[in-house]
């Protein structure tokens, strides 16, 4: 069966471009050639013959089902890209944009530049760098909420003793998951992170830089600590735990953190190092640090696993006869969960409108969501309009490149001006608007018709290689199965390392 992706290329031009895009799309015009006789009416007839018939099923195909998604403007989408691909804005990337079944989906540009090239596949691994917040802390959390096992509005030292002192015991999980736990962005002064251990002692130390609630400072350090919740919760590593109770269900078979050297010739390299490039070793710095596995960073993925889910999101929470989370429990990430006042809105994990809300565009209404992160990528989610779309890219191959806020707005506009029946017409949406709003007005959102889901008031230095893997330890199908010896799916092993020790922290 073909999919949106064939059937736009294919047949785009026999549909009139109807989706307002605000941009000059590609367009098949009728040329003559000079000094040619005119066609005689037998040629012009027999032509056109074939022209229909060629066509035929193409036409059949929209008959059955018409693509919800304007040709001109995924042309320009196509066009931005390869664009910022030209500028070196990025070495390459995959995007993909979908809406009730249509989709469009391409790859660009190279995977790596340096030090061979090699083109971009769609099945690439990218290391996806903040977006681990939404797409395995947040969801791990909410796992747990629906269990009963964590409180949301309990205090962190309720799961971390240690975690008290300068008003720290006062910090509630979901104030680490809103951003407004008090905490800087980092650590001061900024220390080499020795390991988990060492990250722990040192954030237990740190003071408050205001008190919680008051104030939206965007923070690692608050999903470093909700990975160290999850994990003492759970007695089990957040890779594992994700795995088994996430990546596995939703059959996100290229997910996971740590991933093997059988992938490697898959995965997207990232910063270059002296003479070598961290390629299947994670980006960002304090990760590495931690061994690889962090509530803030350290997640692999492909666009076919993201894709699947973002639907499980739009679905609210089920995906292919498999219910991962509650209806409730997807609309309370997703809506919004910061205090009224400080001129952000932002839901469990996920940006709805902030300094961050590049990839809305100028066109999705506010009370869609959702995350960037810093290697070049981004994943944006109208549940109005039931559209998502992403751009995956190492932006920070072979070195960290430019500015990609402009291209993620660019492309979240267009991606919401190739869906039929997005509603702009938001006095929120204004041009240039992307910064958060007066207090109170998301409050007001609840009963506008962009809003489906009720809202609720209340690089860095890098280690040049991976960890080593003790000597003479190899994986195996036990590696890292339970204590009892019930071994683990072969596929697990691509996503585990054998010298990460799955004790609590």
């Amino acid at each position: 069966m073909l999919n949106a992706r064939s059937e736009i290329k294919s047949c785009g031009e026999l549909r009139p471009d109807s989706a307002g895009c605000r941009t000059s799309g590609v367009r098949a015009t009728r040329t003559g050639m000079t000094g040619m006789p005119s066609p005689s009416p037998i040629r012009e007839s027999s032509l056109a013959l074939l022209l229909v018939l060629g066509f035929l099923p193409c036409l059949s195909l929209h008959a059955a089902g018409e693509s919800r998604l304007a040709p001109d403007c995924l042309a320009a989408m196509d066009q931005a890209i390869e664009q910022a691909i030209a500028e070196h804005t990025i070495p390459g990337g995959v995007l993909w944009i979908e809406c009730r079944g249509s989709r469009h989906h391409r790859a660009f540009g190279s995977r790596s530049v340096f030090p061979t090239i090699e083109a971009m596949t769609e099945d690439t691994i990218f290391d996806v760098a903040s977006l681990t917040k939404v797409l395995a802390t947040v969801p791990a959390l909410m796992v747990l909420h629906e269990r009963g096992q964590v409180d949301l509005d309990a205090t962190v030292a309720t799961y971390l003793p240690e975690f008290t002192g300068g008003g720290k015991e006062a910090i509630t999980l979901r104030q680490l998951c809103t951003h407004t736990s008090g905490l800087d962005r980092s650590l001061s002064p900024e220390p080499d992170w020795y390991d988990f251990q060492d990250a722990l002692r040192r954030l237990c130390r740190e003071k408050l830089r205001q008190p919680p609630g008051t104030r939206f400072q965007y923070s690692d350090l608050n999903f470093i600590l909700l990975g160290e919740v999850i994990q003492r919760v759970t007695g089990r590593k957040l890779d594992r735990f994700c795995r088994e109770e996430i990546y596995g269900p939703l059959k996100m078979v290229d997910t996971g953190f740590l991933p093997s050297d059988e992938l490697r010739a898959r995965i997207a390299p990232t910063e270059r190092i002296g003479t070598t490039v961290l390629r299947g070793t994670v980006h960002d710095s304090k990760a590495q640090a931690m061994g690889g596995v962090a509530g803030h960073a350290g997640l692999f993925t492909t666009a076919a696993d993201l894709a699947r889910f973002a639907r499980m999101i739009l679905n609210e929470g089920t995906l292919d006869g498999t219910r991962l989370l509650k209806p409730e429990s997807v609309r309370l990430m997703t809506t919004v969960q910061t205090p009224e006042g400080l001129g952000v809105q932002r839901g469990l994990g996920w940006d709805i409108d902030s300094d961050f809300s590049a990839p809305r565009g100028e066109v999705f209404p506010i009370g869609s969501f959702g995350h960037t992160g810093f290697t070049g990528v981004c994943l944006w989610i109208d549940p109005t309009s039931q559209t998502f779309w992403f751009l995956l890219s190492n932006r920070v191959h072979p070195e960290p490149g430019g500015d990609l806020r402009p291209l993620q707005r660019r492309l979240g506009t267009l991606a919401a001006e190739a869906v039929k029946g997005v509603d702009s017409s938001s006095p929120l949406n204004e041009p240039g608007r992307n910064a958060g709003f007066p207090s109170g007005i998301g409050r007001r959102l609840a009963a506008s018709p962009f809003s489906p889901w009720p809202l609720r008031g209340q690089s860095s230095l890098l280690a040049e290689r991976a960890p080593p893997i003790a000597a003479g330890r190899t994986p195996s199908l036990g590696s890292w199965g339970e204590s009892g010896g019930d071994s683990q799916p072969a596929s697990d092993l691509l996503w585990s390392s054998p010298t990460h020790d799955e004790a609590t922290n």
